[in-house]
């Protein structure tokens, strides 16, 4: 048997060729398509930002907002908008 890629005569049971590599027959079962995480590392910002959230209106006294927890939780639902646009 000769080789189809290359023509180097190869053994008749041979599953490739010794010379180029190439397959001696078709393929029988296609790969497996890499899958998407039903959960990736993406999810952590956006539980920072609910705790964040959570603890801002927790310790801020009635009628007044402090704006350093709610500008992090803003950052870091942006940096998991990001991310799962990529």
């Amino acid at each position: 048997m000769n080789c189809r890629n290359c023509g180097t005569e190869i053994a008749e049971k041979a599953l490739i060729c010794y010379r180029c590599g190439a397959a001696t027959t078709e393929r029988r079962v296609e790969p497996a398509q890499p899958s998407r995480r039903a959960v990736s590392l993406s999810a952590w910002p956006v539980i920072i930002a609910l705790v964040l959230i959570v603890i801002a209106l927790i310790t801020a006294p009635p009628g007044e907002l402090r704006p350093l927890p709610w500008i992090a939780a803003l950052l870091a639902v942006a940096l998991a908008i990001v991310q799962l646009v990529r």
